[in-house]
């Protein structure tokens, strides 16, 4: 195991991965399905790295709020795992319900979902979340203020809902309705579609910053445990299991290629944030809008892979 760096030499590295990093933007293409991705400005980039004893490693925009997007998909299957496991089980309530394998196709395929007969791979992908969201729906009174409360807590301070992103997300999710409902006619959701897809869509307005989601992420580098609080947050081998889906299906269908660059856990979203988990050493966090082809932030990936190969991160 290498001796972790001392806090002015990681500094000095997120420095220059992000002279490295930032220019690599001009490859790609910010999200422009709705309004408030499209107009974004492309130049901003934030990477934030949160020690488990607390020092916050930052440079750039880290405190400016986006929309987390699909890195939500994350947080709502902790709490799912959370109130499942609490009740009748996780294996029972979760993985009866949606499979723990690489899609390798687009995050929102419905072909491969018809093949497998409502069953969908992963909780990566918007099938698998749209399942989580509908455990959720079971335990939870209120699935949105729970959620919210949850990244507040991670954070550790309040966090929001970007109500224009939530507006506007609200008249795009066509092809979302078509996988909730080719779902439920297979018996694999039990609430209402539109309900299911409201809270979805609600989680993945929440707004926090490149900062906040490095804290959030902590607790996954911890073997479930905050850092910050010293409360569990899921058990040590539930951790493990998130950990191995962002690890193996996290990045859309690059999940190979960031776990050949990177080797850690990550997650990303199309407003072009990735956080990533260095078990016992850091939760990550970077930023920076423009996306390549598969829907992940190209200077972020550039990132990653640095900060990985220089402070000696993968899990490799």
């Amino acid at each position: 195991m290498p001796r972790s760096p001392d806090s002015p030499q990681i500094d000095t590295v997120l420095r220059e991965v992000a002279e490295l990093a930032r220019p690599r933007a001009s490859a790609g293409e910010v999200a422009d399905y709705i309004e408030p991705l499209a107009s974004v400005d492309p130049d901003r980039f934030a990477i934030a790295a949160a020690d488990l004893d607390g020092t916050e490693h930052v440079v750039g925009d880290v405190d400016d709020p986006l929309p987390i997007q699909s890195i939500s998909k994350v947080f709502a299957l902790v709490l799912a795992m959370q109130r499942a496991d609490a009740a009748d089980g996780v294996a029972k309530e979760l993985w009866r319900r949606v499979g723990v394998e690489p899609s390798g196709d687009p995050f929102n395929s419905l072909v491969q979902l018809e093949h497998e007969r409502g069953i969908p791979r992963n909780p990566m992908i918007n099938a698998g979340a749209l399942v989580v969201h509908d455990v959720l729906l079971d335990h939870c009174d209120d699935p949105r203020g729970d959620f919210v409360a949850l990244m507040s807590e991670l954070a550790g301070e309040p966090v929001g809902v970007d109500e224009e992103v939530l507006e506007a997300e609200g008249g795009t999710g066509t092809r979302n309705h078509a996988i909730a409902n080719l779902m439920a006619s297979f018996d694999n959701l039990t609430h209402e579609v539109d309900a299911v897809l409201a809270d979805y869509v609600h989680a993945c307005a929440v707004a926090m910053t490149t900062r906040q989601l490095a804290r959030a992420t902590r607790f996954l580098a911890n073997d479930g445990v905050d850092p910050a609080s010293g409360r569990r947050i899921l058990s040590a081998p539930l951790a493990r299991r998130v950990g191995a889906l962002m690890l193996t299906c996290g990045t859309y269908d690059a999940a190979g290629e960031f776990a050949f660059d990177v080797g850690l856990p990550c997650k990303s979203g199309v407003a072009g944030a990735i956080i990533a988990a260095a078990p016992g050493r850091m939760g990550l966090c970077v930023w920076s809008p423009p996306l390549d082809e598969q829907g992940n932030s190209v200077a972020g990936h550039l990132a990653l892979h640095e900060l990985s190969e220089r402070l000696e991160l993968s899990v490799f």
